[in-house]
């Protein structure tokens, strides 16, 4: 499925499920918690931190919602992700055409 089509797909959803959009800070707000979210996950499962008993977190999960509240501000903004992706991978192939070949680091 297209960038286009999963901002389609989360506007329909939004009109027959939530009603409106959450104002832009609101869903700024929602992103960085679920992004917090997705820090505490990976801190645990890939970092030092261990699980608490009764966490039984999906880092899938966590990152759908990610997806999810991107795709609402996108579409609240009028943000045509799917293009401003497109253009940034042609800018990124552009500009870092060699970086990663030739970085000893990797």
């Amino acid at each position: 499925m297209s960038i286009k089509q999963l901002q389609q797909q989360v506007d329909d959803w939004i009109k027959k499920y939530g009603v409106r959009y959450f104002d832009e800070l609101t869903n700024m707000a929602i992103l960085s918690e679920e992004v917090g979210e997705v820090a505490r996950i990976m801190a645990r499962k890939y970092g030092e931190q261990s699980f608490k008993e009764i966490d039984n977190s999906d880092l899938g999960e966590e990152l759908a919602d990610v997806i999810f509240v991107v795709l609402c501000i996108a579409n609240q903004t009028k943000i045509n992700l799917q293009e401003s992706f497109d253009n940034k991978i042609k800018l990124k192939s552009i500009r870092d055409k060699n970086r990663h070949q030739n970085n000893p680091k990797l």
